[in-house]
């Protein structure tokens, strides 16, 4: 495996912590030619992100940049252009995170957040820098698919915004810009407004984790991986998505005013709802799970770029 020549090198980046997301946001930015500089407060966290990060590589045997642990956010934001903060989703941690993150990064540096449920204008508030804050919010792993959130505070310049869809589409990233806040943004509204009748579903006794899953799974899911619900409902019908809305819209109103209340997570519904997932995936590995999600996911993507 071949380091990126000089001339191909571009500006750092910064990740900030280094979990399940952030390792991606490394291998994101390394791939697409950036020097990484990384910190997290433990650095045992670090150094698994390196192995990690080792392996992926060897995996897909691209090219891929260099990657600096750092040992303060001081040092971590040192020269970069971005930093990619990863931290826990609590708004006081995010608070002072990006507070120490704005005190030592340069006036032009854009802080990002992949924070999947806060608003930018709470993070941000009161710091002299929140013009350049900004959530980009990955789906999870970034490295492996594309769609970010983009969204900006009450703050957060023109600039910044443009700034920000540049950079990640030059990561190989598809920006999707909002154009307001609302908790949870697009991605885990809809994400969370399926699991929600889908746990109801199973807790009522309609059907089973597995027959849920298949639905999903072997349905639904292989149109979804080819277009949005808007998407699937034009060509739902001959006449596009005015005569599906039209000629059905007396059924969708219905099914919508019968989708099930919020079930209660009880730990009793969680061990029943594990204890069938279980059953479903067998030996399985959660790990094994994500790998072959991923090379299938990777490889999906790689199809619809080249017939689209």
């Amino acid at each position: 495996m071949t380091a990126p020549s000089e001339e191909r090198l571009k500006p750092p980046v910064a990740v900030v912590a280094c979990g399940v997301i952030g390792r991606s946001w490394v291998r994101v930015f390394t791939r697409a030619g950036h020097p990484v500089r990384l910190w997290d407060p433990s650095r045992d966290a670090m150094e698994a992100a390196l192995v990690w990060h080792a392996e992926e590589c060897a995996r897909d045997g691209r090219p891929t940049a260099a990657v600096q642990l750092c040992a303060s956010i001081a040092d971590v934001v040192d020269g970069v252009v971005w930093v990619q903060e990863n931290g826990p989703e609590s708004l006081e941690a995010k608070r002072a995170i990006f507070a120490a993150l704005d005190a030592a990064a340069a006036p032009d540096t854009i802080l990002a957040s992949s924070t999947s449920t806060l608003d930018m204008t709470a993070i941000a508030r009161d710091l002299a820098g929140a013009h350049r804050c900004i959530v980009a919010h990955p789906v999870n792993p970034p490295h492996v698919i594309p769609a970010v959130e983009v969204l900006g505070g009450e703050h957060t310049s023109e600039a910044t915004r443009a700034r920000t869809v540049e950079m990640l589409r030059a990561v190989g990233q598809v920006p999707v810009e909002l154009r307001r806040y609302v908790p949870g943004f697009l991605l885990n509204r809809l994400q969370v407004a399926l699991i929600r009748e889908a746990i109801a579903l199973v807790e009522s006794g309609v059907a089973g984790v597995d027959e849920v899953d298949a639905v999903v799974r072997d349905g639904l899911g292989l149109r979804w991986a080819l277009m949005g619900p808007f998407g699937v409902a034009n060509t739902n019908a001959d006449g596009g998505v005015r005569e599906y809305l039209t000629r059905f819209g007396g059924s969708i109103s219905g099914l919508m005013d019968d989708l099930s209340p919020t079930p209660a997570l009880s730990p009793e519904l969680i061990e029943r709802l594990g204890r069938a997932t279980d059953a479903m995936v067998g030996d399985t590995t959660a790990a094994a799970q994500r790998a072959w999600r991923d090379r299938l996911v990777a490889r999906l993507t790689a199809l619809k770029r080249e017939t689209t």
